[in-house]
C-alpha cells in the first residue's frame, strides 16, 4: 500500500472516528445530567475519550503518511538546488 493510499484512508477515518468520539461525550455528559448512576456515565465518558482520541490518533497517522508521500513519492519538478530547496 503507498504512502498516498495511506493517507487517504487514515486521514477521512480519523476524521469520521473523531466526530463518532465528540458524540459520545455528549451523551454521556447528557446521561450525567439526568442523574443516572456515577458509575455508568463515568464508564460512557471514558469510552468516549477513547474512541475520540482514537480518531486523534489515526489523524495523525493519515498527516504523517501525508508528509512521508510528498517526501518520498512525489515526483520533484528537477534536482533540489538552492532556490529550489523550499519545494523539499
Amino acid at each position: 500500500m503507498t504512502h498516498k493510499t495511506k493517507w487517504l484512508v487514515f486521514a477521512p477515518t480519523g476524521l469520521v472516528i473523531i466526530g463518532a468520539g465528540a458524540c459520545l461525550v455528549g451523551w454521556a455528559t447528557t446521561l450525567k445530567n439526568r442523574g443516572a448512576s456515577t458509575g455508568q456515565w463515568v464508564l460512557a465518558g471514558t469510552a468516549a475519550l477513547g474512541v475520540f482520541n482514537a480518531g486523534i490518533s489515526l489523524f495523525g497517522h493519515g498527516v504523517v503518511e501525508k508528509t512521508l508521500f510528498e517526501l518520498r513519492e512525489k515526483p520533484l519538478a528537477s534536482e533540489p538546488t538552492y532556490h529550489t530547496i523550499s519545494q523539499l
